[in-house]
């Protein structure tokens, strides 16, 4: 069972840039798609980007286009989320999920293997 483990969170000043990492040890990982949810204190965990298991798609919510690049490195079994130009409101716990398949799921529901998330906090 693939568990994924995120890293990278922090606090950075708005404008600043942060890079999460999400990494399983089963190198089966590589075969998963991997999405990026965030959560907000009080808010609904919310999609954030997702990646194709073999990383020829990918997808983003509004909010973040232009400003974060999803990526995956599947010889490291990893995947990254870039995050630039950060504004407060991105300030969140960030959760990485992973789904075995071909679909690249947009939907919190649709992912079966969630990490336990790392906390990013963007100061004004």
């Amino acid at each position: 069972q693939v568990q994924p483990v995120e890293s990278g969170g922090g606090l950075v000043q708005a404008g600043g840039s942060l890079r999460l990492s999400c990494a399983a040890s089963d190198d089966t990982f590589s075969m998963y798609a991997v999405g990026w949810f965030r959560q907000a204190p009080g808010k609904e965990r919310e999609f954030v980007a997702a990646i194709k298991w073999n990383g020829m798609n990918t997808y983003y919510t509004d909010s973040v286009k232009g400003r974060f690049t999803i990526s995956r490195d599947n010889a490291k079994n990893a995947v990254y989320l870039q995050m630039n130009s950060l504004k407060p409101e991105d300030t969140a716990i960030y959760y990485c999920a992973a789904v075995q398949g071909p679909g690249i799921p947009m939907t919190a529901n649709d992912y079966s293997n969630w990490g336990q998330g790392t906390q990013v906090t963007v100061s004004s």
